[in-house]
């Protein structure tokens, strides 16, 4: 069911690579909810993709974009802001990327280079969104922006290597742009913890079948899919939730706050 909890607002969707990604959820919910938006991804992931079949579905238009590249983001504002005809109310960041984990490396054998590679496409790629659109004053007076983490931020998970690390820096710099850019212009930034989703880059982590099952049996709720999570951003970026800034938010079903589960319980008694 639509609210037009949108409507009249202007976006811009990164991370659509397939039907599969949250972002792909989000741009469908965000376009049913009544908002004009524009896509961007890397221009690898938009060849590896399907993203013009969702722009063309949401009537959205594609700017191919590497979010570490200052000019890069420079151009994506410009022309966001031309084709939408005004300056952008809300804008996602689904963008991380481990060439450590793609590759098999443990934590303990990283390569510095992809390690920072990764903070760069992951975390860094946020501080630099963030500082392009305030310089050029792209974001309207209490707009919403928006960061897809996860719970490695906060606790060990040994397959998730230097992802944790570059998910810990991500909810640093929204609580600090938070501040800054709540200060000068009302502009709300927030991440979203998620729970382990079946998308593409998900499912490429070591082990993460087995994770994905814990999680649903120690979440009460059980894992939150990519719909639900798309519900849930949907309400970020609208003017429901115009106090709410700086926060990381856990959308999974309640894991990050038990300590153990009955069906755990469960299973460990019949070993």
């Amino acid at each position: 069911m639509a609210y037009q909890l949108l409507k009249g607002k202007r976006g811009i969707i990164s991370g659509a690579l397939n039907v599969d990604s949250i972002a792909w959820k989000i741009a469908e919910r965000a376009h049913e909810e009544g908002a004009t938006f524009t896509l961007t991804n890397a221009p690898l992931a938009m060849r590896m993709g399907e993203i013009n079949h969702l722009a063309e579905k949401c009537g959205a238009k594609v700017i191919g974009a590497d979010a570490t590249s200052i000019e890069d983001l420079e151009k994506l504002y410009d022309e966001s802001i031309e084709y939408l005809g005004g300056p952008i109310d809300f804008v996602l960041h689904s963008i991380g990327m481990s060439t450590n984990i793609r590759k098999g490396r443990e934590y303990g054998d990283l390569n510095y280079e992809w390690f920072l590679k990764s903070l760069d496409v992951s975390a860094l790629s946020f501080h630099k969104m963030l500082q392009v659109a305030q310089k050029k004053d792209a974001i309207s007076q209490g707009g919403s922006v928006v960061a897809l983490s996860y719970i490695a931020a906060q606790r060990s998970f040994p397959d998730y290597t230097d992802m944790a690390q570059a998910k810990a820096m991500l909810e640093s710099i929204a609580r600090s742009y938070g501040y800054h850019y709540g200060k000068a212009k009302g502009v709300r930034i927030n991440t979203v913890s998620q729970s382990p989703t079946k998308t593409t880059a998900g499912t490429g982590i070591s082990g993460f079948n087995a994770f994905y099952e814990y999680a649903n049996q120690m979440s009460p709720l059980g894992n939150a899919t990519a719909d639900e999570c798309a519900d849930y951003v949907i309400t970020l970026f609208s003017d429901l939730t115009r106090k709410v800034t700086m926060q990381n938010l856990f959308h999974d079903g309640g894991f990050s706050c038990v300590g153990i589960s009955e069906e755990i319980v469960e299973k460990m008694e019949k070993q």
